[in-house]
């Protein structure tokens, strides 16, 4: 609620901050003012780095810092780390939240390099950096928040294979989940066999994936307030 925190300085009203920071840390997407042209450069990275700790969870970020600092972290916690991974045991269970870190950060860092490159050709440097990395984040951790301005999101790359797989990629690898990602990872090292919980989830995710793009596709393919006007291609990729 900080003046700082809007683009026009003037504090916002209660419910608009606490639905936005309650949203961003929920990685629900939801918004009652646009965060692209509403809030400050300050603002939006009270939003990002909300959407961070909403995306990889109190406990791992506690923990983070708990490392961090040096601190000996008690088996409470590891207990309560143990039911977040959805782990049988507490064996190992601080070096998977150091792998959840390194996982989340290093494909976030991916993702925000490939969108700086497409987007450095419609606007400066800096704000191209600062849009990947804000997007990365923000499609990684599923929340749905963006700062193109006026609620347009990605409308304007509609056609741009670059920017749609690059925010596909990122939304499915972070909708998989962290333990699906380490089994993925150390696919090699576990004798080519991932867990019961990592099949079951890459099984049905794959499932629900192709069948939504087969429902989206044949009921919005004509509809010219949605899919109608683009291009088959165009089409394709906006499923």
């Amino acid at each position: 609620m900080m003046p700082f925190a809007t683009a026009s300085g003037q504090t916002p009203r209660f419910i608009d901050a606490l639905f936005t920071a309650t949203s961003a840390t929920c990685v629900t997407g939801l918004v009652v003012v646009d965060t692209g042209t509403y809030w400050s450069f300050a603002g939006q990275i009270i939003i990002l780095s909300l959407i961070q700790i909403g995306g990889l969870g109190f406990m791992t970020v506690a923990t983070l810092f708990a490392i961090f600092l040096k601190r000996r972290i008690s088996l409470k916690e590891r207990l309560v780390l143990q039911e977040a991974f959805n782990q049988t045991s507490i064996e190992g269970i601080i070096r998977l939240a150091r792998k959840v870190v390194l996982y989340a950060l290093s494909i976030e860092a991916i993702g925000a390099l490939l969108f700086t490159i497409r987007f450095m050709f419609d606007m400066p440097a800096g704000e191209a950096v600062y849009k990947g990395i804000f997007h990365a984040v923000s499609f990684f951790n599923n929340a749905g928040f963006d700062i193109m301005g006026d609620y347009r999101s990605l409308v304007d790359y509609v056609g741009d294979p670059l920017v749609n797989f690059t925010a596909m990629l990122l939304i499915i690898l972070g909708g998989l989940g962290f333990v699906v990602l380490a089994d993925l990872v150390e696919f090699r090292k576990l004798k080519n066999r991932l867990s019961l919980h990592s099949k079951v989830v890459l099984s049905m995710s794959g499932l629900l994936i192709a069948i939504g793009t087969v429902v989206i596709l044949i009921f919005e393919y004509t509809n010219v307030k949605t899919m109608g006007p683009l291009g088959f291609g165009e089409k394709i990729l906006a499923r």
